[in-house]
């Protein structure tokens, strides 16, 4: 797995070995190195390994913070000439959001406004490839190669198994912030579990289906443990010295992650999918991650690796809709809480009927972030994002099923009663006193989901991703002398005479059989 919070592109610079969903990890100076990962990563971990069997963390060498990476390809979509430019000094600069009026807009003005910028992956892969195939045939050697050049850090062995490291020593108020988490998400997804259950669906012809763990740290492996994955693979960047940063082994070691391979970006996943002397292979490979993670993902999962990833993945994204009743802190907090990710983050403000004070809310945005530590990446993610004014709640829901977010905030009077008609979204967060910062860390919903447009057909991860299901159908003699003639009568149609013999032939014996017991 590799570590993430649902943020996937966003950094200081962009590097091949990065930053990586839940498989891989990033860098901040090379394509191929690896970069901090923060907190809400952790909580990645702990979801799929409770879930899954790989993991992976982003994290620098010094610090356990994960960072977003952007790349020059990434270019801001399109946009219509209908709309209102605003303004407001932000950290130095000018973040400017543009401004649409869903009522004044043609279908496919609007339907543009749900484009996100597209990326163009044939450069990506031309290098992520040659990485992807030196790690298949030299192995542990190619990591630590790839390790000590953008790492800096010199490696004797890439892989640890986590029951032979110590216990790690937290500052007790984070152990408990991990812990409620853990908690959290343990219970959310144990919930998920569903009993077996067999049908007749006609006498004698019994059919079921029945689950099985595939080989896979909070989000990510509470819900592998849940499911049984006997190993889980967390890939993380290690430190200068070679070590694993110590909040990341605690939330390995508490959700089962089984084995820590300290390596990051495309060279790591490509370990995990093809297994080499020190990494056991994976199954599957979890977690979002910068263009190049997902490039490496892309081209494996294509290949006689025989490995399956969760979902494609793209720049993380928030809609937030607001009413009159929505408190402009608010909701400029929870704007910047996304544009904070990276400079290619989307956000997007759908203003719901009248009598909202829109500039209170600029000028929030330009208070809140002028004090942002990371103003200046929020302030890039909010010159290519865009406020949306809709008549009432249904425009405002109709525009949010097209527009399909990664997260769907709803700061509005009575919000849980929009539930029911909210088709596309990756996670939703209803009411006033729910940021969406609680689903990236705590509230034990798991926080890797569809980006990019992708809630239209994808989920988000769950129990259901660590798991494959089988069918297993039993026939009684009697079942089979009910069914068969059905069956036969179809594989004539089609024209496969073995098929519709398989059970003529059993027939003829069920029938001889009879006709002696008779004499």
């Amino acid at each position: 797995m590799i570590d993430s919070s649902s943020h996937n592109w966003t950094t200081e610079a962009e590097h091949p070995s990065a930053h990586s969903l839940c498989l891989a990890s990033k860098s901040s100076s090379h394509p191929y190195a690896s970069s901090q990962s923060p907190p809400s990563r952790l909580l990645s971990t702990l979801q799929a390994v409770m879930d899954s069997q790989i993991l992976c963390f982003n994290r620098s060498s010094s610090h356990c913070f994960i960072k977003r990476q952007y790349h020059p390809l990434i270019a801001a979509p399109k946009t219509t000439n209908l709309f209102l430019r605003r303004g407001f000094a932000c950290k130095g600069t000018t973040c400017s959001m543009k401004s649409y009026r869903l009522s004044e807009l043609s279908p496919p003005e609007v339907e543009g406004l749900k484009a996100r910028p597209r990326i163009d992956f044939s450069s990506i892969f031309s290098t992520v490839n040659p990485i992807v195939d030196d790690v298949r045939k030299r192995g542990d050697a190619a990591i630590k190669e790839y390790t000590a050049r953008f790492d800096k850090v010199e490696l004797d062995n890439i892989v640890v198994e986590v029951s032979e490291l110590p216990d790690p020593e937290l500052d007790a108020a984070i152990r408990e912030a991990f812990d409620v988490a853990y908690d959290n998400i343990y219970a959310f997804h144990f919930a998920q579990k569903s009993a077996e259950k067999s049908v007749e669906n006609m006498k004698g012809v019994k059919c079921k289906r029945v689950a099985r763990s595939i080989r896979f740290s909070l989000m990510l492996s509470v819900p592998a443990q849940i499911a049984g994955c006997k190993t889980v693979v967390l890939a993380t960047p290690p430190s200068q010295d070679g070590t694993v940063c110590k909040e990341v082994l605690y939330c390995a070691k508490k959700a089962g992650v089984t084995h820590i391979l300290k390596a990051g970006g495309a060279q790591a996943i490509a370990a995990m999918a093809w297994g080499t002397k020190s990494c056991p292979k994976v199954e599957k490979i979890f977690g979002p991650g910068n263009q190049y993670v997902t490039a490496a993902k892309m081209i494996l999962q294509n290949s006689e690796a025989m490995v399956s990833i969760d979902m494609p993945a793209g720049p993380s994204e928030v809609l937030v809709i607001a009413d009159k009743h929505a408190s402009p802190v608010h909701i400029a907090a929870d704007l910047l809480s996304q544009a904070e990710h990276g400079p290619d983050s989307q956000v997007v403000l759908v203003i719901a009927g009248d009598g909202v004070d829109f500039k209170a809310i600029e000028e929030e945005i330009s208070k809140q972030c002028q004090s942002l530590p990371r103003g200046e990446f929020a302030s890039k993610a909010l010159s290519h994002s865009f406020t949306v004014f809709a008549r009432d709640m249904v425009e405002a829901v109709y525009f949010s099923n097209l527009y399909a977010p990664e997260h769907l905030i709803i700061n509005v009077k009575d919000a849980e009663k929009w539930e029911s008609v909210i088709e596309n979204a990756g996670s939703v967060f209803l009411g006033q006193w729910t940021p969406e910062s609680v689903g990236d860390y705590a509230s034990g919903t798991n926080h890797v989901l569809p980006t990019y447009g992708y809630a239209r057909m994808y989920g988000g991860v769950s129990l259901d991703s660590f798991l494959k299901y089988m069918t297993v159908q039993s026939l009684t003699e009697e079942g089979l002398q009910k069914l068969g003639p059905y069956v036969a009568t179809m594989a004539e149609v089609e024209g496969l005479e073995a098929h519709k013999r398989a059970v003529t032939l059993r027939l003829k014996d069920i029938k001889a059989r009879q006709v002696l017991n008779v004499r």
